[in-house]
């Protein structure tokens, strides 16, 4: 893979533990030391109406270098956009990249 092709700078993070009663926490923490290079590339996109406001989704993949330990439970965040994290598609042909099929949503 050429380094010029991984333009973007993003965090994976992952959710805190939530409270003693089992409740998710909304606070999240950097999972990895400091940002990663990856190359962000948006595959469909849809709006639909929900309680009276417009809502849109757009999928997307992010593509980074072959790296462990990321999971489907973590989001990666780029420009102040949070992309969940739905599934990781490792290169086992090439062992070069990691792709995570993303969701991003407004509301």
């Amino acid at each position: 893979m050429k380094a010029g092709t991984l333009r973007d700078r993003i965090r994976i993070q992952r959710r805190l533990p939530g409270g003693s009663y089992g409740q998710p926490s909304n606070t999240w923490e950097d999972a990895l030391p400091g940002p990663i290079w990856a190359n962000i590339r948006f595959a469909s996109g849809s709006e639909t109406i929900r309680a009276g406001q417009i809502a849109s989704k757009a999928q997307a993949s992010i593509r980074i270098r072959k790296r462990a330990g990321i999971t489907a439970e973590m989001r990666a965040v780029c420009d102040g956009v949070e992309y969940a994290i739905k599934a990781v598609l490792p290169d086992h042909q090439h062992r070069e990249y990691v792709d995570l099929v993303c969701e991003v949503t407004n509301g």
